[in-house]
């Protein structure tokens, strides 16, 4: 039962990987939104700051994909010992 339970909360941890991505797509949005306003520069600050979110949140989706890749491989290796 505690194993079942681990195995639940490691899927839980990766469950937020969407919701990062959307969030840093959003704060990028919101600030190149801010200093669009303040420079006058539409669209443009917009569009470079969407693009740092897309970049940040699919780095952070690479590091968890691969921090999950190497957890299932060091399962796979307790369980052929």
């Amino acid at each position: 039962m505690a194993d079942k339970k681990s195995g639940m909360m490691r899927y839980m941890k990766y469950s937020v990987v969407g919701i990062e991505l959307a969030v840093s797509v959003a704060v990028g949005g919101g600030i190149g939104y801010f200093l669009d306003s303040k420079l006058g520069t539409e669209p443009w600050m917009f569009i470079l700051w969407i693009f740092f979110g897309l970049v940040a949140g699919f780095r952070s989706l690479f590091r968890m994909s691969k921090q999950y890749l190497k957890e299932m491989k060091e399962d796979e290796d307790k369980g052929s010992d």
